[in-house]
């Protein structure tokens, strides 16, 4: 039997039922609506804000402590909305004393309606040095005393606010600009390193960002943590080398009308870049300029970041492999009576003078640069596929691995390939047909001052993270020749020079080194007169400490390497011993014998 009123406890039951379930999916329904989001949002703004703080980028140092680049403070000028009462005086201000503000586009945006329920912010400028804020600060101070005097609510720049911001510099200016490359920190969220350093380092020396709440009420904020700047680099750049093979290089292009260039100091026994010089110059300081610098497709650094033919200097990778693979020895002799060689009986190669110089041996053959001579080691002696072993051993056909933004890398035409044909194979082996970089043929020769082994070549010494410096251990790429073959090669190349009474010879100081005149191809093959001048060398002969590597571009004075780029070796070499502190040889001996 039911009890009494059992319809009335249901019917209130089920009414509490509905209207339970009712207020459940209103309250959903009502945290769903877009007026809902914006109250959550606005009441977050009321609580406070959450802020990504960015920490220091990394300082670039030059391998003795120089700074290249680091952080300096600057501001941002802005309008803070709800505290501004006199405009005129804000747009006087901030359109005197900052030249790209426009009086009524600030007197605009400090005339915008304020709103009760919200905070409004109007960034003016951002970047701001420090001595113009001070004008900002006397400028405000002798206002807001003025309005003290006078009991006046006018002129005032209250609402008128500025906040530090880091920015990147770089205090030297031009020098190592196609080393370090830039931050473009006016991106500010989106800001990264663009070329050289700044790009292949870019996410270890912006560092880790952290996002921190800062609440509105001032009894509730709390000290800002503790962020770890972005780590720090040691450069291989020697300062003092990198300037003086800037100031060189310019000179060299005053007087020799070269329309680019290149210089590039290694350390053979470790792939330490002592310094890197290319043209054009540039500051990053003003990196927003950099397209009116470098139009087009022209590389930043041309050093990694251009390829291009480059002459006679790759004979000497051509003869190394040639004596190292045993198809040639020191004594194998050339007649070269006609000065000329048919490849196929088809296509003749000439000599660089076009004449025959009798029968050299193969030193005879490198001193006076014989294309011919060359050609027939490579058809004759060594063979295609012998050949473009020992390219590939040296790493030619792929990128060096430096450690430097946007290296360049022209790809090996090898016999497999359907383009190739035997001429490739004479042309190669003197330069011709064959695009390479600066850095690609340093590193390749630096197996001819290095006993064989070609380092990786890198321009960051050491690491500074966390309060700890790790160091960067030299690696070795490649063992494309042997070092019996390596001191082969240096003694033939000095006695090549020295034979020849280049204009490349130091004195007091025996190096080995080697010309090159590259001819520049165009739409209808080698038809221009003007070519790519260089001139590679390394020394002391008996214990090599440097390897120099010299490209003058399209030079008006004269189209010969040994009339432009080796005089440029000379004087960088007799600057360069200085700088590194070598002895002369007769001094280096003596001290040796005494121990």
């Amino acid at each position: 039997m039911r009890p009494p009123f059992y319809r009335r406890y249901v019917m209130i039951a089920l009414l509490y039922a509905i209207f339970g379930a009712a207020t459940i999916f209103q309250m959903v329904r009502i945290n769903y609506t877009p007026f809902a989001r914006d109250l959550i949002a606005k009441s977050e703004d009321y609580q406070g804000v959450r802020k990504t703080i960015y920490p220091p980028r990394g300082t670039i140092y030059d391998r003795k402590g120089n700074i290249l680049a680091t952080n300096q403070i600057g501001y941002e000028v802005g309008i803070d909305l709800k505290y501004v009462s006199d405009p005129e005086s804000i747009a006087f201000a901030t359109s005197a004393l900052l030249e790209d503000l426009d009086y009524q586009h600030v007197f605009g945006l400090a005339s915008t309606e304020k709103r009760a329920d919200e905070n409004r912010y109007f960034v003016l400028s951002s970047y701001v040095s420090k001595e113009t804020i001070q004008e900002f600060e006397q400028l405000k101070a002798s206002y807001a005393t003025r309005r003290d005097e006078t009991k006046s609510l006018k002129p005032s720049l209250s609402g008128l606010v500025w906040t530090p911001m880091q920015q990147r510099t770089y205090p030297e200016g031009t020098l190592a600009a196609n080393v370090l490359g830039f931050y473009n920190y006016f991106s500010r969220e989106n800001a990264q390193g663009v070329f050289g350093v700044e790009e292949a380092y870019n996410r270890l020396l912006t560092g880790k960002p952290i996002t921190v709440f800062l609440p509105n009420d001032p009894y509730l904020v709390e000290a800002l943590p503790d962020i770890e700047p972005g780590a720090s680099l040691i450069l291989t750049i020697d300062r003092e080398i990198q300037k003086m093979l800037e100031d060189t290089l310019q000179e060299a292009l005053d007087w020799s009308g070269g329309e680019g260039g290149t210089i590039i100091v290694a350390d053979p026994k470790t792939g330490e870049i002592l310094g890197m010089a290319s043209t054009p110059f540039f500051d990053p300081n003003q990196y927003w300029t950099y397209q009116d610098t470098f139009p087009g497709i022209t590389p930043y650094n041309r050093a990694v970041g251009s390829a291009y033919e480059p002459g006679s200097v790759f004979k000497a990778i051509t003869m190394a492999a040639a004596l190292d693979s045993g198809a040639v020895d020191l004594n194998t002799t050339y007649n070269d009576a006609t000065g000329v060689y048919w490849v196929e009986n088809s296509w003749p190669i000439y000599n660089w003078n076009l004449g025959a110089w009798g029968v050299q041996d193969m030193t005879g053959c490198m001193r006076y640069s014989l294309n011919v001579c060359l050609a027939y080691v490579a058809i004759d002696r060594l063979g295609e596929e012998l050949f473009y072993e020992y390219l590939q051993a040296f790493g030619f056909g792929r990128s060096t691995g430096i450690d430097l933004a946007s290296e360049a890398n022209y790809p090996l035409r090898l016999p497999d390939d359907n383009r190739w044909m035997s001429m490739d194979l004479a042309t190669n082996s003197f330069g011709q047909g064959i695009a390479v970089t600066p850095i690609q043929m340093v590193a390749a020769i630096s197996a001819l001052a290095n006993d064989g082994r070609i380092m990786m070549p890198h321009v960051v010494r050491g690491v500074i993270d966390n309060g700890q410096q790790y160091h960067v251990t030299p690696q070795v790429i490649n063992y494309p020749i042997s070092a019996q073959t390596a001191r082969e090669m240096t003694e033939m190349l000095a006695i090549s020079l020295e034979e020849e009474a280049s204009g490349a010879l130091v004195e007091g100081y025996r190096v080995a080194g080697k010309t090159g005149t590259g001819q520049i191809p165009t739409e209808l093959g080698y038809t221009s007169t003007l070519t790519n001048t260089s001139f590679v060398g390394w020394g002391p002969a008996d214990d090599p400490q440097f390897v120099v590597y010299v490209w003058i571009e399209k030079p008006t004075i004269s189209q010969w390497g040994s009339e432009v780029a080796a005089p440029v070796f000379k004087t960088v070499v007799e600057q360069l011993v200085v700088l590194m502190r070598i002895p002369p040889d007769h001094i280096r001996m003596q001290v040796a014998s005494e121990q």
